[in-house]
């Protein structure tokens, strides 16, 4: 693609893109069990989408010039999906089934990479892609009584790893910022539509002022920092890299869920965790070195 260039990155770029982005994990997984609570207050979960991405597209807008409105689009209807699907979701199922129903876009991440980017996996990532998948059951206790909200939850994952790996191609095609304003215009506006089909318990259109002040607070954290965070960051070591380091987004959702809403853990879901920490290792021993299968993509697509 024209617009498409290969930057090469040191490794003090990468160490800092690794930073960044474990604290990306840990904003994702406080969603969790904060949404879970505000939910429990039978607030529509499109109607609150709807006011946390209008909140963040006032934001954005005023913030960021302009904007690459074809890009964000697309990056915005699959954003929809995997948003409206995972907190629709989650009023269904519970904080921790969600958080590792969820994070199985980690282990799909690879198979859009290749298809869309032609970016292999190596060994040690395919070791800690395995590790995080049997990590991930044990943590979850096992997926036993799969429901509407966990089928609804797996059509986010397969929607969100879809997006991680277009955010890693875009952003190495456009400026990132360029991609916020229409990216969260457009899944607002989806939000609000979908609202208006939903058939809920109450008043499908009202709101608490808590509501209101997660929905604020999600949408500076979870929302605009975290794009921008992958934006920046997921380019410098790539979708395969990134999707192992985010496999910490259900270890912070399993933590802050047991600080927050008292969840108790088991033996195994304690195994699982540190299988998980193992997973993030193997994925970052990979970073000093060339994304060689990447740079001949390109060069083949040029």
């Amino acid at each position: 693609m024209k617009n498409e260039t290969v930057k090469e990155y040191n490794l003090k770029d990468k160490f800092i893109a690794i930073f960044w982005l474990l604290v990306l994990t840990f904003l994702w997984g406080l969603t969790f069990p904060i949404q879970k609570l505000v939910l429990n207050e039978e607030i529509s979960p499109f109607l609150y989408n709807a006011i946390r991405f209008w909140i963040a597209t006032f934001l954005s807008a005023l913030v960021f010039g302009k904007s690459d409105w074809i890009r964000g689009t697309v990056l915005g209807v699959v954003m929809a999906i995997a948003y409206a699907t995972q907190t629709w979701g989650l009023t269904i199922t519970t904080s921790t089934k969600s958080g590792f129903i969820t994070s199985l876009y980690i282990v799909i991440v690879p198979f859009f990479s290749y298809i869309i980017e032609l970016e292999k996996v190596r060994k040690l990532q395919v070791l800690g892609f395995l590790g995080a998948l049997i990590g991930m059951y044990l943590l979850s206790g096992g997926i036993s009584g799969y429901n509407f909200g966990d089928f609804l939850t797996t059509i986010c994952g397969i929607m969100y790893a879809l997006h991680v790996v277009l955010i890693t191609k875009f952003s190495r095609q456009v400026n990132e910022y360029s991609l916020l304003t229409p990216q969260f215009f457009t899944v607002a506006l989806l939000n609000t539509l979908f609202n208006v089909f939903y058939h809920g318990n109450g008043n499908k259109w009202s709101f608490s002022v808590t509501a209101i002040f997660v929905a604020t607070f999600t949408a500076i954290t979870a929302t605009i920092v975290a794009i921008i965070i992958q934006a920046k960051y997921q380019k410098v070591v790539g979708s395969n890299v990134s999707a192992l380091i985010f496999v910490g987004e259900p270890l912070f959702a399993m933590v802050l869920s047991v600080l927050i809403l008292k969840e108790h853990l088991t033996n195994s879901q304690i195994v699982g965790g540190l299988l998980m920490v193992a997973s993030i290792i193997l994925g970052v021993l990979n970073i000093s070195e060339r994304q060689d299968g990447w740079i001949f993509a390109k060069k083949k697509q040029e």
